[in-house]
């Protein structure tokens, strides 16, 4: 498999994902700005919507959309239970969780990646942001990880945008249960590595 990422975007979360599941794979670096991988390659040809992830499978099948990805990934690598299986009732409160991680958190920090956008909008953003934080931090209490005692893709995704909130200087220290998650994650080995192998990558670019 190969996945087109670009250093502490969206796509740590699934080379994360990939690196818990233990799963062979390829990393092709993208310039998002220039739209170009590593090699110089249009990566428009690649993925027409211009953004990353892209996991290629081994049939040469292109799959999009991070929450998509995870979850192949984890289907892929059943035994290392990075997701519930198909069709139960967890698998569907997983679902749940990466779809508000996908359209509640990571959309709305769009707009803080953007010089253009103004200091009042932005700090909107980062309100709403904030209440969204707050909600997760409620359905955290009492747990390890989204799902319990058990990590899955969803706590790879939600860690990812802990990471963007840090990022962007919004203060969550008064959410106890994130930031405990956030370390719980972050002291992972296989999460560590991801982060290691994208600081490589990001300093060689």
């Amino acid at each position: 498999m190969k996945l087109y990422y670009s250093p502490g975007a969206c796509s740590l979360s699934p080379h994360i994902a990939l690196h818990e599941a233990g799963l062979a794979h390829e990393l092709v670096r993208v310039d998002l700005k220039a739209k170009k991988t590593e090699k110089g390659d249009d990566f428009t040809k690649i993925n027409p919507k211009g953004q990353v992830p892209v996991l290629q499978l081994d049939s040469g099948e292109l799959v999009t959309e991070g929450p998509v990805i995870v979850q192949m990934i984890a289907d892929k690598a059943a035994g290392k239970n990075l997701a519930p299986a198909n069709g139960s009732a967890e698998r569907y409160k997983l679902q749940e969780w990466l779809n508000f991680i996908t359209t509640e958190l990571h959309k709305n920090f769009s707009p803080l990646f953007q010089p253009v956008i103004p200091d009042d909008v932005k700090n909107f953003f980062r309100d709403r942001i904030k209440g969204k934080f707050k909600y997760a931090e409620s359905q955290l209490a009492g747990k390890d990880y989204l799902m319990g005692k058990q990590f899955t893709v969803a706590d790879g995704y939600l860690f990812v945008m802990l990471k963007w909130a840090e990022r962007t200087g919004m203060d969550l220290s008064e959410f106890k249960n994130l930031m405990a998650l956030k370390d719980r994650v972050a002291a992972r080995p296989n999460v560590k590595a991801a982060l290691d192998m994208e600081a490589q990558a990001q300093k060689a670019a």
